[in-house]
């Protein structure tokens, strides 16, 4: 092992400068490789000067700082890029080029840090020949193979926050407020903030909702005395029989943006006679300083890649399980979506707290 490149993919989320950090000193430290960047995710092998090198003056002091060096695309699939031909814009796969490049700028190990899409063009891009090592990153806890991604508990104590700001204005206007979530088609951010920030109603994906119980909620609250309510709701969630609210369609190569859930369960209280108020947290869970839990594991992901690496075991990504740092297969972590169980003790919990999911 002589020369690692890495890069982040996907949206940003506090932790990636810790991953960057723990990759290049134990690269240097204890495996003396030299270590590269990818600027821009993927982009960065398709680019002239998209590859800088890294060094330990380079990752100095970066530790407490949100966001990546690097910087991040989310639209820099090699196998879906934009690409202009003849004055038009076409998708075409440029995996091949990509392949290329790594071979050319002789990279022995590629240790990519993303979420699901940025993971699954890596998974394909190792089945093409790259020698790949993932690294779980997202704030919505939604990879499987892994107990936990970083970006999460730093998303969720932003998220706690504001819940725990609304409920005191809440209180003293006699309102309804609505705190709108990311989190995409997972609800794990909504449900622990929710939990966590005393919310009495909280709309997840996983649980298709009906407007008349979160009215009948409101109402109970009402007729035991408390004149106002929190309801922390994922961007995904949905009422029963309904679709997911987007801002913004897909296409080939962005993912729909979802957006507009809590406006439209805030409209709906507010003809039922309730003053409402919605706030949109939105990229404000995504940046800042990450919290110690989050520089801790993302230190540990970093510094396990690499010994995955020097190990020779592409294909696999690091994970937390039992505690323990551990890898799995790509391909196994990446089968099926993480959500929220249904079943689990944290909705258990809730329901036993009184908390309504809006189902019943």
């Amino acid at each position: 092992m002589k020369q690692i490149c890495v890069l982040t993919g996907g949206g940003d989320a506090p932790g990636l400068n810790a991953v960057i950090r723990a990759v290049v000193k134990t690269a240097i430290n204890v495996y003396q490789c030299r270590v590269f960047g990818a600027l821009d995710g993927y982009d960065g092998f398709l680019k002239e000067d998209g590859i800088i090198p890294l060094d330990l003056a380079a990752v100095r002091g970066i530790l407490p700082r949100g966001g990546t060096i690097l910087g991040t695309a989310n639209r820099g699939n090699p196998f879906a890029r934009k690409v202009i031909r003849d004055g038009k814009e076409v998708i075409e796969d440029v995996s091949d080029d990509f392949l290329q490049a790594v071979q050319r700028m002789g990279i022995d190990a590629l240790i990519v840090i993303g979420g699901d899409g940025t993971l699954h063009a890596a998974l394909e891009l190792y089945q093409k020949g790259v020698p790949v090592i993932g690294v779980p990153k997202t704030i919505d806890n939604d990879i499987g193979g892994t107990e936990v991604t970083f970006g999460f508990d730093t998303a969720l104590t932003i998220a706690t926050e504001a819940l725990d700001r609304l409920h005191t204005t809440a209180e003293s206007h006699h309102r309804v407020m609505v705190l709108e979530l990311m989190g995409r088609d997972a609800g794990f951010i909504a449900l622990h903030a929710g939990v966590a920030g005393g919310a009495d109603v909280i709309l997840i994906p996983e649980i298709p909702f009906k407007y008349e119980a979160i009215l009948r909620k409101i109402r109970q609250r009402v007729q035991n005395g408390s004149h106002f309510s929190l309801i922390a709701i994922s961007e995904g969630a949905h009422p029963l029989g309904g679709k997911p609210v987007y801002a913004r369609r897909g296409d080939e190569v962005y993912v729909p943006r979802l957006g507009g859930i809590g406006e439209q369960v805030g409209r709906y209280l507010e003809e039922q006679g309730f003053e409402t108020r919605v706030t949109v947290l939105g990229h404000i869970q995504r940046g800042g300083t990450p919290t110690a839990f989050d520089r801790w594991l993302a230190t540990r992901y970093g510094s396990a890649a690499v010994h995955l690496a020097v190990a020779g075991r592409f294909g696999h990504m690091v994970s937390l399980q039992n505690g323990q740092v551990v890898d799995v297969p790509l391909e196994k972590a990446l089968a099926v979506p993480k959500r929220v169980d249904l079943n689990g003790d944290a909705v258990r919990a809730a329901r036993g707290l009184g908390i309504s999911f809006g189902d019943e």
